[in-house]
């Protein structure tokens, strides 16, 4: 199976106070061309003053299923600890409808600790949160078919890691996108890995769509990564913007990028 390239941004939703910002920043993602916008779920920032400004996951991503048209919506990614896996399985249904079917369904086991002792949630290890994700991705699968609305799609689903004897065999299973958190270095190891999982669960490796960062610091060097990982494969090139200020420059670089390469310029 062959897949478009597409560009991702995601919006961290941090160390800014005022959530015009990140409003003002989702719309520019739309208006630059970018195909995916993100956040990501976690209740305090992961980088900068540890107890500055932050905002919650699902409830912005309903905002931006209102807000936004055309771009896809998701989370990179929706940590299953802090939900139920039916409710979560709602909460992607319902914003599903609101925003006419674009909604991907990003999630992952989560780390950070000091989320689960601030909120209240078992910490766990990390093979428990992992076992505690295999066992949530079937009721999930089952509760999304249960409801009433159905979703208007097959959501799809994105397993965000790279671990390889467990995180990879879920990707295997259940992903429709594997955001592998690898650079071009690797990359490689980890796709061969995840082939060795699909040929075990009887699943076809071409049928999962491949994202990962483009990293870089100025754009020369983001268009020769983001080439370099799309020679390996990956069709989703995603980057990270910070607040306040949300600046895409990357984001436009990495759209013109892509133009280019589908004009084949």
């Amino acid at each position: 199976m062959s897949f478009p390239i597409r560009i991702g941004v995601q919006l961290q939703p941090q160390h800014t106070s005022q959530y015009r910002h990140l409003r003002d920043a989702v719309l520019r993602c739309e208006d630059l061309g970018v195909d995916v916008v993100f956040n990501w779920d976690h209740f305090f920032p992961l980088y900068g003053d540890p107890d500055g400004a932050h905002y919650e996951c699902w409830t912005m991503l309903g905002a931006w299923a209102e807000q936004t048209s055309r771009i896809e919506i998701g989370a990179l990614v929706s940590c299953n600890s802090y939900r139920n896996p039916e409710l979560l399985a709602d909460m992607a249904r319902t914003v599903d409808h609101i925003s006419d079917g674009r909604l991907i369904l990003g999630i992952g086991s989560g780390w950070k600790k000091k989320d689960y002792d601030e909120y209240g949630y078992d910490f766990g290890t990390a093979g428990s949160r992992l076992d505690d994700l295999a066992e949530a991705m079937p009721r999930i699968e089952a509760r999304l078919g249960a409801l009433n609305p159905q979703p208007t799609r097959d959501i799809p689903i994105l397993i965000g890691g790279g671990g390889e004897r467990k995180t990879l065999r879920l990707v295997a299973q259940y992903a429709d996108v594997w955001h592998s958190f690898s650079d071009r270095d690797s990359y490689p190891r980890k796709a061969e890995i995840l082939a060795r999982h699909c040929a075990d669960v009887g699943r076809d490796p071409a049928v999962i769509q491949r994202a990962a960062e483009a990293k870089a610091t100025s754009e020369d060097s983001l268009s020769d990564n983001a080439e370099a990982l799309a020679g390996l494969g990956v069709t989703m090139l995603t980057i990270g913007v910070n607040g306040p200020d949300y600046a895409l420059a990357p984001a436009a670089a990495l759209c013109g990028w892509r133009d280019r390469r589908l004009a084949g310029t």
